[in-house]
């Protein structure tokens, strides 16, 4: 499968927009405040963009967002489009149950990135049981726990510190720091999924 490994601040600045992609940093060092223009153009562009640019680029924020490749990305708004509610929703809520999303929003991760290696690597469990896919989804009454051995970590600590400081663990999580663990108490809700974009131009540009 294919990876992006140039600088993410590149995707920040293509998509005009803060992706908190490399966790704490971009709290503090955020170079799209002291480059703020688009990489390789010199110029900003002329004229107002198009339907389908502006389309493009939503999809593409959202896709950096959960850092998907465009195949499995394509396939989580097929399986949004038949499901029965709303296809904008439906997408939000799945890629917000993705496991590696739920270790992030725990607070024991920082960034997509730095949860997936978690999951992969083995350190997180759903009921008792190890699982190192971070697509899997996670039902609501699960719960979600991470090797607490892991409290020891610096990255760990420092993301436990950040999430305390930000207050910004969701309410459908009941997080237990002693036991590194969460449980999903429900679905979220629109307004608590961490992805600000417009889904709907998303649902838009793959039913073209």
């Amino acid at each position: 499968m294919a990876r992006y490994t140039d600088a993410v601040c590149k995707l920040c600045r293509r998509e005009q927009q803060k992706l908190f992609l490399k966790g704490d940093k971009c709290y503090t060092k955020c170079i799209l405040e002291k480059r703020p223009g688009i990489p390789g153009m010199a110029k900003p562009q002329r004229g107002k963009p198009s339907a389908f640019s502006i389309r493009l680029r939503e999809k593409q924020k959202l896709r950096r967002m959960i850092q998907m490749n465009e195949r499995p990305f394509e396939r989580a708004v097929t399986n949004a489009t038949a499901a029965r509610e709303a296809s904008g929703d439906a997408l939000l809520r799945g890629l917000e149950l993705r496991l590696d999303n739920i270790v992030r929003r725990m607070g024991v991760a920082t960034s997509i990135k730095t949860s997936r290696q978690l999951v992969l690597h083995g350190h997180v469990k759903i009921g008792g049981k190890v699982v190192d896919i971070p697509s899997y989804p996670v039902k609501p009454g699960t719960v979600v726990s991470v090797n607490v051995k892991l409290k020891e970590n610096v990255g760990v600590k420092l993301s436990l510190e950040t999430a305390k400081k930000l207050s910004n663990r969701p309410a459908f999580l009941e997080f237990d720091e002693t036991a590194l663990s969460a449980k999903v108490l429900r679905i979220p809700e629109r307004g608590e999924t961490s992805f600000p974009i417009n889904d709907q131009l998303i649902i838009e540009y793959y039913s073209r």
